[in-house]
């Protein structure tokens, strides 16, 4: 996440019955979809779109040292008070810690110091993991709102939430903007202001990838809420035949056994599609089994 600002450009397009906003935040492809015929229309909702997807971006990316997280971050042990924003976020990452048992962790970012999901075949050594699963745990956080405080070397990473955060952000400030139907759609996780009017629904693809490598895709129609998509089809490792994901179990620092090559979920929220979906590929071999139990509409492939 962070872009220098040349490269924080808007486009629009038309689109059939309809404009398409363009821009890239959050290391994702970013795409409005505004059904009106109103290019001004268009480009002012896209703009909006993107400054607060920027704004997001700016305050929350690991990346960049300046922000809140890289305070907290290279905080030294030191507790840090945080705005009402970001209290609010690391109350929810709290929450999705519990809900887990520990498989959704803030803390874990610390990780890739080992790992690196690049599709090769390096697997590192369980002495490595170990030294550095020293500093992962919420646990080990003190955190009393609004003060937050790590222990030296440990780091927060709010990736996991932050872009289906950012999708219902600009979904509601678009809703207000805007009688018009509009989809926000960062990277596969979207939302719907309101039922479209010139549509039966607004069609969303979405790429599902088979055990054996091949690639299909499941059109869905949307009329309202949002969807979000977790899973391991562009990062993992391969070594003697073995399929190592990159979503981690945080209490062992290994990749979770069992998990779906990806999961989608449908949910009133994109914040809550993705925390469905999330905690489902953390479930690993029972993932349809814990959306079951949720009760909600997914779309699971292994």
């Amino acid at each position: 996440m962070g872009a220098p600002d040349s490269a924080r450009a808007i486009s629009v397009e038309a689109g059939q019955g309809c404009f398409v906003g363009l821009f890239d935040a959050m290391a994702s492809p970013c795409e409005i979809l505004i059904e009106s015929e109103d290019r001004e229309l268009a480009t002012r909702l896209t703009r909006t779109a993107a400054d607060e997807a920027w704004r997001i971006e700016d305050k929350f990316s690991r990346y960049l040292p300046g922000n809140v997280v890289g305070c907290i971050n290279s905080c030294d042990g030191k507790p840090v008070e945080v705005d009402e924003e970001t209290a609010s976020l690391l109350d929810f990452a709290a929450t999705l810690h519990a809900l887990s048992d520990g498989r959704f962790d803030i803390t874990s970012g610390v990780l890739r110091e080992v790992w690196s999901f690049d599709g090769g075949d390096h697997i590192p050594d369980r002495e490595a993991v170990s030294d550095v699963l020293q500093r992962v745990g919420w646990n080990r956080v003190s955190w009393r709102r609004p003060v937050l405080a790590l222990q030296p070397g440990m780091e927060i990473d709010l990736g996991g939430i932050g872009k289906e955060y950012a999708v219902d952000r600009v979904a509601g400030i678009l809703s207000e903007a805007a009688a018009c139907s509009v989809v926000v759609n960062f990277g596969g996780d979207l939302a719907v202001t309101r039922p479209p009017q010139q549509r039966r629904a607004w069609r969303v693809g979405i790429e599902a990838v088979s055990a054996t490598g091949g690639k299909g895709e499941t059109v869905l129609q949307v009329r309202s809420g949002a969807l979000a998509t977790s899973g391991d089809s562009r990062r993992f490792l391969l070594k003697d035949g073995v399929r190592y994901s990159h979503i981690l179990d945080p209490r062992s620092g290994w990749p979770v056994e069992g998990a779906p090559r990806s999961v989608t979920v449908a949910a009133d929220t994109c914040t809550e599609s993705g925390m469905l979906s999330t905690l489902a590929i953390l479930e690993g071999y029972n993932a349809e089994t814990f959306l079951d139990g949720e009760e909600v509409k997914y779309w699971c492939r292994r």
